[in-house]
């Protein structure tokens, strides 16, 4: 079970990366981009590392680079896997999960995980988020189909492969990839619960004796063919 996240950024202002100065800030801050879904990560195998007991599958957290480039980092490893794709049986990726859709107020205990009807991690998510309401957090279907988020981000790279995923994503605000994308707007305990509820539905998928299974439908317009 892979957890992934980008620690990538687009740099400074200026250029076609969408980035304008703020004042004399030319730097693009990324704190919500994706500094928190690589806090996610880390904080994630910190958890998992202190479990009592070992969960049946093996678990791999892994951040990379490249991906406002073009998903360069998780393109790279889809093609030369530490892991082979086949013994793998899901990702779980968390991009912007530090602030809350258009700055709109009543998304603090909300998340979209995109790609939940694609495959049995959707009910699976479901169940587990009903299992844990003490997190106080509901996860919603994709609200933004016609912007292709699903495309958008490292689990792509695994899911054009064969192997399922969940992306854990808020949407984005007035701050994407600007200098304003800065960490005093990061709502941390949002984040930590968010992050909380990944690490339930991990465990999750990481103890059951099934592997997580495409919807055929899902399957035959997302994964790639692989060539001979």
């Amino acid at each position: 079970v892979f957890f992934t996240g980008h620690m990538d950024h687009v740099g400074v202002a200026g250029g076609d990366n969408g980035c304008r100065a703020a004042g004399a800030a030319s730097i693009c801050n990324r704190a919500d981009d994706d500094a928190s879904g690589t806090t996610a990560v880390v904080m994630l195998a910190q958890a998992f590392s202190r479990l009592g007991t070992r969960p049946r599958r093996s678990l791999v957290f892994m951040t990379v680079s490249g991906e406002e480039r073009g998903l360069w980092g998780s393109e790279y490893y889809s093609e030369h896997p530490v892991v082979p794709l086949s013994q793998t049986v899901a990702d779980i990726n968390t991009d912007m999960i530090g602030r809350h859709y258009n700055n709109q107020p009543g998304w603090r205990d909300t998340i979209v995980v995109i790609g939940k009807e694609h495959s049995t991690l959707g009910a699976t998510a479901n169940r587990v988020n009903q299992a844990h309401p003490e997190l106080h957090m509901t996860m919603i279907d994709d609200l933004w189909p016609r912007q292709n988020f699903y495309f958008r981000s490292d689990h792509y790279n695994f899911a054009r492969k064969g192997v399922p995923i969940l992306f854990f994503f808020n949407g984005t605000h007035p701050d994407y990839h600007q200098p304003t994308d800065s960490v005093e707007k990061i709502d941390a305990e949002k984040a930590a619960r968010v992050t909380q509820m990944v690490f339930h539905l991990g465990l999750d998928v990481a103890n059951t004796t099934e592997r997580p299974q495409w919807n055929p439908e899902s399957r035959a317009r997302i994964v790639q063919p692989t060539t001979p």
